[in-house]
């Protein structure tokens, strides 16, 4: 007698496609929001497969802050080429330029809290009712309490206390006009499973999260690129260090970690063996103890 025992990775992915296809069937205008770092990549991976081998029905969606690396968007241009998605870009410095948000100023003046305005805005005009994203349980204590689908009001607010069971994998699309949903795929899975699902499938990544050489200077005990959007201090000396990033935001924001893991194997062993959240290294996150919080219930991701 034959047996079929699927490993925990294949789990994961048949629950996140299994999510994608509920967000097409019930919504009428999703959309899946694409940074360029490894949990959008993999959630674009997990769509084309639920759809496979027709197009993906929905397009994609970069909130740019103009403040990305420049590896960054040379991937996402790459990847949205090769897959041959339709890209939405929404701009942070169009908010600016149009007086919507007041851009920060200081050492440590950030884009990141603007790009709310950014995004609501985005769903505003194209009328998206659903964003997927692949934001994960165990990233950061305010998105621990997130479900599968995510109510939003008119106002793009997110109420902890006001979302809907989700018995049985069973997913309450419901919603009001103007109201909106975010959704998460890959909600349940870690930041190991990610990149075991990386290695499996052979998917391909930017550079960045690869050991390199690069300038670099501490600010806080975060160890930050030297870059034209950061000022630096009298004291933060630049230096050239082999550094890899665990996960990739504005330059203003991401830290790097000292790293000698060029391979997708040497990765795996350094995760399995760290004792620190990869979202150890954003400073948009150390502003407050519930900053992450307090911006998703403004309309953050």
């Amino acid at each position: 007698m034959q047996t079929y025992n699927l490993t925990h990775l294949k789990e994961l992915e048949s629950e996140a496609i299994y999510v994608v296809r509920e967000v097409a069937s019930q919504f009428e205008n999703p959309v899946l929001l694409f940074s360029g770092g490894k949990d959008s990549i993999v959630c674009a991976h997990i769509a084309k497969k639920a759809f496979f081998p027709a197009k993906v029905p929905f397009p994609l969606m970069h909130v740019d802050t103009g403040h990305n690396f420049p590896e960054t968007i040379e991937f996402r241009d790459k990847f949205i080429k090769e897959m041959g998605a339709n890209l939405i870009v929404a701009s942070v410095q169009d908010s600016i330029d149009q007086g919507r948000v007041v851009e920060e100023k200081g050492f440590n003046a950030s884009r990141n809290g603007l790009q709310t305005t950014t995004l609501l805005d985005a769903i505003e005009e194209h009328k998206f009712d659903a964003a997927m994203g692949g934001a994960r349980r165990d990233e950061e204590k305010a998105r621990a309490k997130e479900r599968f689908f995510s109510h939003r009001d008119e106002f793009g607010q997110w109420d902890p206390k006001n979302q809907r069971p989700e018995l049985w994998n069973i997913f309450n699309g419901f919603k009001h006009f103007g109201e909106n949903f975010r959704v998460f795929p890959i909600s349940n899975w870690t930041e190991m499973d990610v990149w075991q699902y990386i290695l499996a499938e052979g998917i391909e990544l930017p550079l960045l999260y690869f050991a390199h050489q690069r300038e670099v200077f501490k600010r806080d005990g975060v160890i930050m690129s030297t870059s034209d959007f950061i000022p630096q201090k009298e004291d933060e000396k630049a230096s050239q260090m082999q550094v890899r990033f665990r996960t990739i935001g504005d330059m203003t924001c991401t830290g790097a970690v000292e790293s000698g893991a060029d391979t997708l194997e040497k990765i795996i062993e350094e995760v399995a063996s760290t004792r620190t959240t990869e979202r150890g290294t954003r400073s948009d996150d150390k502003r407050s103890e519930a900053a992450m919080e307090d911006r998703k219930k403004q309309g953050y991701f």
